[in-house]
């Protein structure tokens, strides 16, 4: 059987190293937040860098720097949500439910005033 037949993903993943903060929510406990390091990502999922290992089925948002920037001058960010599906030895898979790009305002560059 080929490498093509064992591939389960519907979408191709891409090897992106980028920081990421996360937001766990679970039923009945206190949201955490955490970082971590993207491995690779794709419009279906993605995998990142954990210290420890996430609860799977635990609804997860995550925001990740995003490398480029608008005009030059806004950082922009990557935000999405979904489920864990899979953690262990440090490195955590989600299945995206949503995802959209958000361009800081706030991020213009320093003027100077006359």
């Amino acid at each position: 059987m080929s490498n093509l037949h064992l591939e389960r993903r519907n979408s191709r993943r891409y090897e992106v190293h980028l920081p990421v903060h996360f937001r766990l929510s679970q039923k009945g406990a206190v949201a955490r937040w955490g970082t971590g390091l993207t491995r690779d990502m794709s419009t279906c999922g993605l995998s990142f860098r954990t210290r420890k290992p996430l609860p799977v089925g635990s609804h997860i948002e995550l925001v990740i720097d995003w490398p480029a920037k608008y005009a030059e001058t806004h950082t922009i960010d990557l935000q999405v949500t979904g489920f864990v599906v899979r953690s262990d030895g440090g490195r955590t898979a989600v299945r995206i439910t949503s995802h959209r790009f958000r361009i800081d305002a706030q991020s213009e560059p320093y003027r100077a005033t006359a």
